[in-house]
């Protein structure tokens, strides 16, 4: 009997067991399934959310208005995206959101370079570039110190320096945010100069910019593509010097010209949750590489039309991991700053 009863219990355990594969493939089709239906939906059953991690007005939110108009003509004739404002800790806020979000392709952002790469190298950070999908870079803008004609103050490279030896507190430069593309230029001018001066960080480059015009703050550090009104003749905003090998189309003269190498730019691109699907990241990218030749996109995109710089995200993820190196000296300027 005791025999017999093992043996029954032996047949209980193996039925058991096929009920269990049978009830998990089940689930793994309807998963599957779902998955399925969920991609076949996209991207018309709502809006695809495109976080920008600064104010609006500056750099990233303008092109990522315009980018979002043409990109979503490119995937179909009920896809909408929609701009999204998380300013805070020089992006940081709005990688994070990207990181965490569902990789359903409902929630992409706006990544900035250096910042995006240099943040996690020198502090702690609530994102970190390996949990993010890169799709595209869109443009590579180099950027430049720029001052108010009226603030009285050098509209030289080589006046701002000898100014800033004689009295270091009498200039403030404002940017973007800590380890922001103005942020980093500065410090290696005055790691190069030998100079101080005051750093003012703003939650983004249109508040930074309305600072600069009301006399707030002397200096402050944009791209070219943030920029075009610099190039203005008679305007009140000045380009002092453009942290480029050669002159942009406004003919600031470079800081190389003054004698200082100084080679900084803002790369922007778009990016998504590290798990996003193939096939959503390919019609994504490829919906990119098209708005960026589009001649009707050259022209409302007109600040940043001069420096369209498209790569494909796998490419710009491998650059990156380069560029990661070129950094690393900056970290001990960042943390003598604070």
């Amino acid at each position: 009997m005791a025999t017999a009863h093992k043996a029954g219990n032996y047949v209980l355990a193996a039925e058991e067991a096929r009920m269990r594969r049978v009830l998990g493939y089940v689930m793994g089709v309807g998963l599957a399934l779902s998955s399925q239906a969920a991609l076949a939906a996209w991207p018309n059953d709502k809006p695809i959310e495109l976080v920008v991690g600064f104010g609006p007005g500056g750099g990233t939110d303008v092109l990522a208005r315009v980018l979002g108009r043409f990109i979503e003509k490119r995937l179909g004739a009920g896809a909408r995206i929609v701009v999204i404002n998380k300013p805070g800790s020089g992006g940081e806020l709005a990688a994070t959101h990207v990181q965490n979000a569902k990789p359903d392709g409902y929630t992409l952002g706006m990544i900035n370079v250096p910042g995006y790469t240099f943040l996690p190298m020198y502090r702690k950070t609530s994102y970190q570039p390996e949990r993010i999908r890169l799709l595209a870079r869109v443009v590579d803008d180099p950027a430049m110190l720029v001052a108010n004609r009226d603030s009285g103050k050098p509209l030289t490279l080589s006046a701002f320096v000898k100014e800033a030896k004689r009295a270091p507190d009498n200039l403030s430069v404002g940017h973007s945010g800590e380890g922001t593309t103005g942020h980093i230029g500065m410090l290696e001018l005055g790691r190069l100069a030998d100079v101080k001066f005051n750093s003012i960080p703003y939650k983004g480059m249109g508040e930074a910019k309305t600072a600069l015009m009301g006399g707030h703050v002397d200096y402050v550090m944009m791209t070219t593509g943030e920029g075009l009104e610099v190039a203005q003749p008679g305007g009140r905003l000045v380009g002092v010097a453009l942290w480029a090998d050669r002159r942009a189309s406004n003919q600031i003269p470079t800081a190389m010209e003054q004698g200082y190498r100084l080679l900084i730019s803002s790369e922007r691109g778009i990016g998504g949750p590290r798990a996003l699907p193939d096939d959503i990241a390919q019609r994504l990218e490829s919906a990119i590489e098209q708005t960026l030749k589009d001649p009707a996109f050259l022209e409302a995109a007109k600040a940043d039309a001069p420096v369209v710089a498209f790569l494909p995200g796998g490419e710009w993820e491998h650059r990156l991991l380069e560029f990661r190196e070129r950094l690393k000296p900056l970290i001990s300027l960042i943390n003598a700053s604070n």
